[in-house]
């Protein structure tokens, strides 16, 4: 579901690259020379955005600060009421959405690293956005196992077209065997109701030996997910350890392997699993070898580049780059590389504009938000 906006009002208000040069960067792709705008910078690590239906876009910055990138292209003042985070290592302010009926309601929901008794934990918040920020903040979505740690947060927000939310979740780092089981939210794709409850129809409703929320599990970290245009089926991509970054398409129930089957090994080289395959796991749908440190999911959609309708992008951060993926129904057919040795900055997000253009965040200390355009 491509998140609300004007497309008229994006290209009026995000037309002029406020921080660009006068001559931007070009690159060469397979279907013509693309353009790299830099529509705004000065972020401190920027993680996800959502363009509101002026055309404004919402970014997150991993510290903690929710700002809205206005008309001149400078972010403007942190708003208001986001809740408290835990900025250590991966975690802090991770990802934004619109509610589907964002028109009329106003919720934006919040994912984020939330401080707690004994360390932290995933959780999602829903707010009101007025002039000056959040208001009537709640939680709605708590990760039910606390974790002194600094990974693995996951967190990507979704849509799906009943209008419930995808939650990615990741597994902790020091909890990975739990993504196996059931009985927690680590390691799992939960699937809620827009203010947490839990939709009758999720996979494992009823069963004592299970958290119902539970939509898929067997995952290590998602950072990129998005509902395939055709289908409506939710696909996530999630890093590996040291190789098997994985593509997944994410069905209920079933279970994506982490870590009893994995493409990687340990960063020190020891084996994981004997083999990538095993009876009863979903094996991906594309992998890396070596990892790209997958983060950031956008099924392409629009007119600005028609050879890449249907296409996947998947942003890069070790390797700095975006995956462009063809797509034959649910396989891939070809990848290829953009962006790489070109932006030289860490490709955290990836989202549609409504004006049919490509934006990406890149997660650095002076982070930006460019836009990719056709250069003819």
């Amino acid at each position: 579901m491509m998140r609300a906006a004007s497309a008229a009002a994006l290209a009026l208000i995000l037309a002029q690259p406020a921080c660009a040069s006068d001559q931007p960067p070009t690159t060469d792709t397979q279907h013509g020379m693309v353009r790299i705008v830099t529509v705004a910078e000065g972020l401190e690590h920027p993680w996800g955005m959502a363009f509101l239906p002026d055309g404004r876009a919402l970014v997150t910055e991993r510290p903690g600060r929710l700002r809205i990138v206005g008309a001149d292209g400078k972010p403007g003042a942190p708003l208001e009421g986001v809740p408290a985070v835990s900025a250590t290592g991966q975690g802090g302010l991770l990802d934004v959405q619109l509610d589907p009926d964002f028109a009329k309601n106003r919720f934006v929901y919040l994912s984020y690293a939330e401080p707690r008794e004994g360390g932290n934990g995933t959780a999602v918040a829903r707010g009101t956005l007025t002039e000056r920020g959040l208001a009537g903040v709640q939680v709605i979505f708590r990760q039910d196992v606390t974790i002194d740690g600094r990974h693995h947060f996951g967190s990507r927000l979704v849509f799906d077209r009943k209008g419930r939310l995808f939650v990615t979740l990741g597994d902790r780092n020091s909890e990975r065997a739990r993504a196996q089981t059931l009985d927690s939210h680590i390691g799992k794709v939960v699937r809620i109701e827009r203010d947490g409850k839990v939709p009758a129809d999720n996979p494992f409703v009823g069963r004592a030996d299970a958290k119902p929320e539970i939509w898929s599990y067997g995952h290590r970290n998602m950072q990129g997910a998005a509902l395939h245009p055709v289908t409506g089926e939710l696909w996530t991509n999630e890093h590996g350890p040291r190789g098997g970054d994985e593509l997944n398409r994410t069905l209920a129930g079933l279970n994506y392997g982490w870590p009893k089957v994995t493409y990687g090994v340990e960063y020190s080289g020891k084996t994981i699993s004997e083999s990538p395959t095993a009876p009863g796991i979903e094996p991906p749908v594309h992998y890396w070898v070596p990892s790209i440190a997958t983060s950031g999911m956008l099924f392409y959609t629009g007119s600005q580049f028609p050879k890449w309708n249907g296409n996947a992008f998947v942003g890069g951060l070790a390797s700095q780059q975006l995956s462009r993926l063809e797509m034959d129904g649910n396989t891939v057919v070809r990848e290829e590389v953009l962006l790489k040795g070109v932006l030289n900055q860490r490709v955290r997000d990836v989202e549609q504009g409504p004006d049919g253009y490509i934006y990406l965040l890149t997660d650095e200390d002076n982070g930006k938000l460019v836009r990719l355009e056709p250069a003819s």
